[in-house]
């Protein structure tokens, strides 16, 4: 097992460290994420593929009396697999803009915002990912989760102020009542920015929400001791979108406990996860090309581990309908020919 803190630690290149910093600041599942740095290219080196088996059904111990046999049971598994994901991205700069940047560094900033794309690649695949019509990936918690005991749909509504007021206790126990499901308390309840919007006032009105500090000095905020944190947006190559999408005034909220027996990340072998390539305006030619690398995905080897709660209600339907039919009446009236 290793973390990407371990990882940098062994990383001799400084940029590639730096690298490193810059993927933990901007994502605290990375940062916290254990790994397990033990997959190799199979047969051709064209592939990296993670094979285990994911425990489904656990061993429920009974008792027996005098007498009597045990009731045979087997705890049930099935085999799964899982490729390695590369994450990143190339840029390209004029060695003359390199040269007169100024205070501004443009390979950094280039670098930097190459970290930022990967990362939020990383975390839609970390929810969306799947396996089917691409063998070389691997499934996010969006598949691996459903139909199994641990989806829940939600029944509470939170999509106004004045319901979250007369709601939030019922939210929290449905959302207990969620987390009490799952094989321990998990580390992280994953969700967007509007959902996490809803569980800070659930939390606050009900006295479980607590914000304080990680490593980097950003804040960090949990509901009863549980990180929650927006998985941010990706570009979908037409839109900027949400990790964790919002469908007719609904979305999700999914819980991950991190261990190696249950969610973790899995990376190459001897922890070669990062690799950061720089431009080398050492060498002829007037444009230099930079690129960055994470090669990462996550798995789930106990079904109990993690859990998604489906469906609550965080939007008004209606009002959204109510100010859309209002703008296009509005758009109608500004059309129309004016009477003299």
């Amino acid at each position: 097992m290793i973390t990407l803190a371990q990882a940098k630690l062994g990383m001799a290149d400084k940029v590639d460290q730096n690298v490193a910093d810059l993927f933990r600041r901007g994502s605290a599942l990375l940062e916290a994420l254990p790994f397990d740095d033990a997959v190799s290219p199979g047969t051709g080196g064209s592939t990296m593929t993670y094979g285990y088996m994911q425990l489904k059904t656990p061993v429920a111990g009974k008792p027996r009396k005098i007498n009597e046999e045990y009731t045979p049971q087997a705890a049930q598994r099935e085999k799964k697999t899982a490729d390695i994901g590369i994450f990143g991205g190339s840029f390209q700069i004029d060695r003359v803009i390199a040269g007169t940047s100024g205070a501004v560094d443009e390979v950094q900033f280039q670098i930097e915002e190459q970290v930022k794309g990967a990362t939020n690649v990383f975390h839609n695949k970390v929810i969306n990912a799947t396996t089917e019509g691409d063998v070389d990936e691997f499934d996010g918690l969006n598949k691996l989760l459903k139909s199994t005991k641990n989806e829940i749909t939600s029944v509470v509504d939170i999509s106004t102020s004045a319901l979250l007021d007369t709601n939030h206790n019922a939210f929290i126990d449905e959302l207990d009542g969620f987390i009490s499901q799952l094989d321990g308390k998990p580390n992280f309840l994953f969700m967007n920015e509007k959902m996490l919007i809803k569980l800070r006032g659930a939390a606050r009105r009900a006295g479980y929400y607590t914000r304080g500090q990680n490593s980097f000095g950003d804040n960090v905020e949990d509901y009863n001791g549980i990180i929650f944190m927006d998985l941010g947006k990706y570009y979908d190559g037409t839109n900027t979108v949400d990790v964790v999408a919002t469908t007719d005034g609904k979305s999700d909220i999914y819980a991950v406990t991190l261990d190696m027996n249950g969610f973790h990340g899995i990376s190459p072998d001897g922890s070669k996860m990062i690799k950061t390539y720089l431009p080398d305006f050492k060498t002829p030619g007037a444009v230099k090309i930079g690129e960055v690398e994470l090669l990462a995905a996550v798995v789930l080897k106990n079904a109990n581990k993690a859990g998604v709660l489906r469906g609550v209600k965080i939007i008004d339907t209606t009002i959204v309908k109510l100010a859309q039919s209002s703008i296009v009446t509005d758009q109608v009236s500004e059309k129309a020919p004016k009477k003299v």
